[in-house]
């Protein structure tokens, strides 16, 4: 009879065993598969977010040369039409992360900074200018420099950045779906993420 208690303690010992180490088996493999999941999401959102806009500027040149002792003024003038593709994008390939399976914690250490890229068409209407003072090479790198300096101003004051923000916080909050649906935290900037538009502060 001793030896059949014995056997049974044995038996049901050894069961316990197995159970315990197939259910951490199951648990690593779970987080190895949740932490691959979150690296194929992050992927997935690693392209180029663009968003694009149209602006147009009319710009008046004007610039004055005195000569003779300020008797003779030589003058030239241009206006300057400006249509100008803008886009504003995201290079998500760029965004750094870290993942602690131990802690179930994706830290993302680094989001990209927009990227504003601004392509003039610039075209000259009503070129004036005088035999003493003529339209040279430094005019036009003068005149291109107004054109971005007004166009950015356009841009800063459109809605173009924040239409680009709201796309980037849309990729973002598939990485803090995923994150939240497998029971992860999202960290950025030494704080746990409850919501998207947090990764933007």
């Amino acid at each position: 009879m001793r030896n059949f208690l014995l056997g049974a303690l044995l038996a049901a010992f050894i069961a316990l065993g197995i159970i315990y180490f197939v259910d951490r088996f199951n648990t690593q493999k779970t987080e190895i598969q949740s932490s691959d999941l979150i690296l194929d999401q992050i992927k997935n959102v690693g392209k180029l977010v663009v968003t694009e806009g149209h602006f147009s500027e009319v710009i008046t040149y004007k610039d004055a040369k005195k000569y003779y002792l300020d008797i003779l003024t030589a003058e030239k003038k241009a206006i300057v039409v400006v249509n100008a593709g803008v886009t504003v994008s995201y290079d998500l390939s760029k965004i750094e992360h870290a993942i602690d399976q131990t802690t179930k914690t994706l830290t993302i250490t680094n989001i990209p900074e927009a990227e504003i890229n601004i392509n003039p068409d610039i075209k000259y209407h009503d070129l004036e200018e005088d035999f003493f003072n003529q339209f040279n090479p430094e005019d036009h790198n003068l005149i291109r420099k107004e054109v971005i300096r007004q166009l950015n101003e356009k841009i800063e004051a459109s809605t173009l950045k924040s239409n680009a923000e709201n796309r980037l916080i849309s990729e973002l909050q598939k990485i803090y779906i995923l994150t939240n649906s497998l029971g992860w935290k999202l960290v950025y900037k030494g704080n746990s993420i409850t919501n998207s538009e947090q990764l933007l502060l």
